[in-house]
């Protein structure tokens, strides 16, 4: 049907929805390339300390080889030393990829951390969406990037090799340190030239991911109904609650008209009915109004209990405009009001004083 089809952008609280169950958009390139700079520049930055760590452990266990009584005494001993030297050598850098993954991982998603992606999924055991995802564009995207990464990384390597070949191969009378030096600064120009094509096509997968995640959460016409029912409430039940609440502010305004001292009409289309207390108020005060089928019942109302009843249009259409029920009548009706409060007193033989 046309009303599924999702067509609509999703709304701030599907975003919201989405967000908790930890479904953002997320690039792996970018967390990659982050991971992999990180990784050769801690690489460049720490090999002096690395190479000495190394050195230092290699020439003190060599040393100590011919004093060894037995073998199991010389490992034992070696063992941790070797835990400790790898650990120095290699835990800095591994510490920086950590982080710059999760930081990288972390600026894309606002540092989202959601415990529903913990969660089993068995539908992710379904064979036939196993294949469906196989075939879907995203698949095939990624397939692309993956071919595109391997073709830049062989052309790349193959033009370091070709140019430094000779430069490599006189490494074998250099010095321990500085080959290890000149190989390093080698693997890192080649790192650099790798990572700023990977960072170009990490930029490419972000605004992919970014919308694919877009159609992704998508809504349809019926889903947006369903969501504002839940949100702002069913539109019928909102408008058999107004209509009730409107019946029951007329009866209480019908109850109202018979204390009234008059109603003026206008003639059939509007109708108003003023109350003036001496004691109570300070003006009078409008404690009914309609128009059309409601001015006639309150008109029908006031007859019944005897309530003076006059046509005045200007009067009866500015106050029904200017004032709502309950309230005092503005200040520009007093007088008018006035003069037909003294006549109706006067026709009661009320005394005003």
């Amino acid at each position: 049907m046309a009303g599924d089809s999702k067509t609509e952008k999703a709304t701030p609280k599907k975003r919201r929805d989405e967000r908790k169950k930890g479904h953002v958009a997320v690039s792996k390139d970018v967390v990659m390339v982050a991971s992999l700079l990180g990784i050769f520049m801690m690489l460049k930055l720490l090999f002096p300390f690395m190479y000495k760590t190394l050195r230092n452990y290699m020439i003190k266990y060599i040393s100590l080889a011919p004093a060894a009584e037995t073998l199991s005494d010389y490992t034992t001993k070696a063992y941790m030393d070797t835990v400790i030297a790898v650990l120095k050598a290699c835990f800095p850098i591994l510490l920086a990829a950590v982080l710059l993954a999760v930081i990288a991982t972390g600026v894309q998603t606002r540092f989202l951390f959601t415990k529903s992606n913990l969660a089993p999924k068995f539908d992710r055991l379904n064979p036939l969406q196993g294949i469906k995802n196989i075939l879907s564009v995203k698949s095939l995207v990624e397939l692309i990037k993956s071919l595109i990464k391997i073709i830049i990384l062989i052309l790349i390597l193959y033009q370091i090799i070709k140019g430094d070949l000779r430069a490599v191969a006189r490494t074998i009378d250099m010095e321990l340190q500085d080959s290890a030096v000149y190989v390093l600064n080698a693997i890192l120009e080649m790192i650099i030239k790798v990572s700023i094509v990977f960072l170009a096509i990490a930029g490419f997968d972000f605004f992919y991911q970014w919308w694919d995640f877009e159609r992704q959460i998508r809504m349809s016409k019926q889903e947006l109904k369903e969501e504002y029912k839940q949100t702002e409430g069913n539109p019928e039940i909102k408008g058999r609650i107004r209509n009730i609440q409107r019946e029951r502010a007329r009866s209480r305004m019908m109850q109202a008209v018979p204390t009234a001292d008059v109603i003026v009409r206008n003639p059939t289309h509007y109708a108003v009915a003023l109350r003036y207390n001496i004691e109570k108020d300070n003006a009078p005060v409008l404690v009914a109004k309609g128009q059309d089928e409601l001015a006639l019942r309150i008109v029908a109302v006031g007859e019944e209990n005897g309530v003076y009843v006059l046509e005045n249009k200007p009067l009866a259409r500015g106050i029904y405009a200017g004032t709502q029920v309950g309230a005092e009548i503005p200040p520009e009706y007093y007088g008018m009001v006035a003069e037909i409060l003294v006549y109706v007193y006067r026709m009661n033989n009320k005394i005003i004083e």
